[in-house]
């Protein structure tokens, strides 16, 4: 597992690009695992600061109980569209999926979980626009560049 401070260290252009894909709007999608199996997806906020990744939740918000059960998650960044004609001017869109770790309480009995990371993608248009450039990273392979046309 690694840190998203790590990560950052060891590719500040992909981290760059993934945290400004998350900063284009206040609510990303995450996705937990509900006690029978099936998935759930609810929207979160999501704070990138230097000494990591965090999120938080209301106290006994099911997204909260699925990961104290579970920790896995999958987050996706706030999605903007790509404006016609501009499309390889388009910051994409970001994925990261990995561990939630919960920390200190929040105010009032909030939940606050710290996120590891066990892989991060980054998809956007190429130039010319005709193709998606994914750029992922996982920590036992390190980055991978694809081009699917």
């Amino acid at each position: 597992m690694t840190t998203w401070t790590e990560f950052a260290a060891a590719e500040p252009d992909l981290a760059e690009r993934v945290r400004n894909c998350f900063a284009v709007r206040k609510h990303a999608t995450l996705a937990t695992i509900r006690r029978d199996g099936s998935p759930r997806i609810s929207g979160t906020e999501v704070e990138f600061s230097d000494e990591g990744i965090f999120l938080g939740s209301m106290p006994g918000a099911v997204k909260a109980v699925d990961l104290q059960r579970d920790p896995r998650f999958a987050l996706h960044c706030p999605t903007v569209d790509a404006v016609t004609g501009e499309e390889s001017a388009w910051i994409g869109d970001a994925k990261l999926s990995g561990v939630a770790t919960e920390v200190a309480p929040g105010p009032g009995g909030s939940h606050r979980f710290a996120l590891d990371l066990l892989e991060v993608v980054h998809t956007r248009v190429g130039t010319p626009a005709d193709h998606l450039v994914i750029d992922s990273w996982h920590p036992d392979r390190g980055r991978r560049r694809i081009e699917r046309r």
